[in-house]
Formats: structure tokens, C-alpha cells, sequence
């Protein structure tokens, strides 16, 4: 009777085991919702309300409703850098990619609550940068300091104060022997403990992009005061012509560096700098990417051919949309969803969105 009972009893306890197996297998993996603010040349940040479900394979991202965060017009404040504030989350930086009809360029800060803007400063463009355009693009921070990131011929970061953004310093960077010609565009951001800034140089045979990138670790205490400590350096390899950096994102642990390159997304170990993962992209190109706060998940920008219908027939346009990356399964995943074009259309503008840098605040 005792060895009957102690046969049952051990397959009632396989039996559980298996059921918690599999409930563990299938258990609803977390999702996120939130503001997204992606960067436009229209003078304006689109604001997308989003929810993202890695549970929906097919459509892991959803748009839930499309407004705008201005900061100005197409001919004054085209923008390619939103940077949402450690210390206030309700507040985010941004700096203009084109000069304005006075040929200034712009950094400023809105109220995320209001879509006001709270400041906007007008500076001249330094003379041994080569513009009109492409101008700021990316950017880091410190507590006390915003940090846009300039991608002219000669490229540099500016350091301004964040509370009257008062202009601090400007850090050239012909000294790492980075020479005309050499390169094309600088991209930067801080590292989450702020003690190293990265930036991401796409190298360059008179002026054209040869496929190589070096990512090199600053000091982000001594950028803040104007200087230039190298921590770290290394090398990634791509296609030239196609792959070519643009903005990129630390995981919140500081583990990972997510970095955006037009072809490719690369994820680097963000204390060698050495590669771990690289991913192509199969429908547009890569300006950006946002890690999920727990660093599980990370969402791309993308710069998307679509093709509309207009009066004459149809007409090819590009599209901003928005990617989900997993980061455990090192993969895309499901399908892209617009963020520019879904609005436009809704506004019967029927051109092109050019977006860049996206962030948010998700949870």
C-alpha cells in the first residue's frame, strides 16, 4: 500500500513539475507603453504614444496616437536630437541640423507636459566647421551639462549649461589625429554612470564613408571641462557606401551599447568596445536605437521607402517607422510601424519624412 501511495505521489509531482514547466515556458513576457519622441526636419518631434508587446511576434510595436512636440518650422529648426533629461524626465534637449535664415544654428529645451519651449538659443557656427549642413546631430550629458554633437568637417561636441544653457565650451578633436577628409560625421552620448563619453567616428577616403568605424571612450569629467581623455578605442567593420553611424544608446546597466548604421545595427560590449552582435536591416536604414529600460527589448528608427497613392497614381516616399529589437534572442523582430507618414497622411501630406534620433520615457 505504502510503495502504491509513494508510486502516485511521484507522478502527481512529475506531473506538477511538467504543468509549472510549461507554464514557465509560456508565460506573458512583459510589455511596455510610453511616450517615444522621434526627431524631425520639420521643425518638430513627433510624439508617439506606444505600446510594445514582444508577445505579438507579428506587430511587437504599436503606435496608439501621433502628436507633435514643436520647437519650430522646417526653415528654422529642423532637428535630429532629442535628449530627454536625466535629472527632470519631463524635460528634453534638442539642437537643429540646418542653419536658420540667419544662419544660425539652435540648441533648446522644451517642457515635455506643455510642448512649450522653455529656451532656445541662436549661435553662429564656428568657423572652421564646414556647413550649411549636416550640423548637430546627437548628443550626451552630465548633470550640469548638455553636450550636442557636431557632424561638420571639422566635427566637435559643445558643452552648455543646462539651466540657462549658457555655452561652456567647444571640444575639437584634430588631437585623436582625425584630419579632413579622414572622416564623415560624429555622433556621441554619455555612458549611464557618466563617467565616459563615446563617440562613434565613421571613417573616410577623401571624404567618402570606407565602411570602417572607430568608437572611442572619452572621459566624460574632462569633456565637460573642455579637454579630451581617451578611456578606450576600437574598430567595427561594415560595407562601404551603406554602413555609416548615427546615433546610438548605452543599456540602462551599462552593458551594452546599442549603435545605429544604416545598414546595420551593431550591439558592443560597452566596456572593450568589442563587437557582439551585428544586424542587418531588410527594410530601411538604422538612425537610432532605444533600449527598453530593463535592456530586454530596443527600438529602432528607420528611414523607409513607401510607396503612396497620390492623384496621379503612386509615388515612392520615405517613411520614419519604428523596429523592435530583442535583446536575449539577438534578433528583429515583427513587423515596422509608422511614426511619421501615419500622421502626415491623416494632414494630406503626401512628401517624405526624414527622421534621425528618437527618445522616451517607457515603463
Amino acid at each position: 500500500m505504502k510503495k502504491r501511495l509513494f508510486v502516485v505521489s511521484m507522478v502527481m509531482a512529475a506531473a506538477f513539475l511538467a504543468i509549472t514547466t510549461i507554464n514557465l515556458a509560456t508565460a506573458a513576457k512583459k510589455t511596455y507603453s510610453g511616450a517615444i519622441y522621434v526627431s524631425g526636419m520639420g521643425g518638430h518631434f513627433a510624439k508617439a504614444d506606444v505600446t510594445i508587446d514582444p508577445n505579438n511576434a507579428d506587430m511587437p510595436i504599436k503606435v496608439n496616437n501621433l502628436d507633435r512636440i514643436v520647437i519650430g518650422d522646417k526653415t528654422t529648426h529642423p532637428t535630429h536630437d532629442p535628449r530627454i533629461d536625466m535629472n527632470d524626465r519631463n524635460v528634453m534637449y534638442w539642437s537643429t541640423y540646418k542653419l536658420d535664415p540667419n544662419s544660425k544654428v539652435h540648441v533648446g529645451k522644451s517642457d515635455l507636459k506643455t510642448g512649450n519651449v522653455i529656451k532656445d538659443v541662436a549661435l553662429d557656427l564656428d568657423a572652421r566647421a564646414k556647413g550649411p549642413a549636416p550640423l548637430y546631430c546627437g548628443s550626451g550629458q552630465s548633470k550640469a551639462s548638455y553636450m550636442p554633437v557636431m557632424m561638420t568637417t571639422e566635427a566637435y561636441v559643445d558643452v552648455f549649461d543646462k539651466n540657462d544653457l549658457k555655452f561652456k565650451h567647444r571640444v575639437f578633436f584634430d588631437e585623436l589625429g582625425y584630419k579632413t577628409g579622414g572622416y564623415k560625421f560624429f555622433h556621441g552620448i554619455n555612458t549611464p554612470d557618466l563617467k565616459g563619453f563615446v563617440l562613434s567616428i565613421n571613417l573616410a577616403d577623401d571624404g567618402k564613408p570606407n565602411g570602417k568605424v572607430d568608437l572611442v571612450m572619452l572621459d566624460l569629467n574632462e569633456l565637460e571641462k573642455g579637454k579630451v581623455k581617451v578611456l578606450a578605442k576600437n574598430t567595427l567593420t561594415g560595407e562601404p557606401g551603406k554602413t555609416i553611424t548615427f546615433r546610438q544608446f548605452f543599456t540602462n546597466d551599462g552593458k551594452y551599447l546599442l549603435q545605429s548604421a544604416g545598414d546595420r545595427m551593431f550591439l558592443v560590449d560597452a566596456k572593450t568596445l568589442k563587437l557582439i552582435d551585428e544586424e542587418m536591416m531588410t527594410g530601411g536604414e538604422n538612425h537610432d536605437v532605444m533600449p527598453t529600460p530593463d535592456g530586454k527589448y530596443a527600438v529602432l528608427t528607420l528611414r523607409q521607402p513607401l510607396n503612396i497613392k497620390i492623384e496621379e497614381g503612386t509615388k515612392t516616399i520615405t517613411d520614419g517607422t519604428l523596429q523592435v529589437y530583442d535583446m536575449e534572442a539577438k534578433k528583429l523582430v515583427g513587423k515596422t510601424v509608422s511614426a511619421c507618414h501615419a500622421c502626415h497622411e491623416n494632414m494630406g501630406i503626401t512628401a517624405g519624412a526624414v527622421l534621425c534620433g528618437l527618445d522616451g520615457n517607457l515603463k
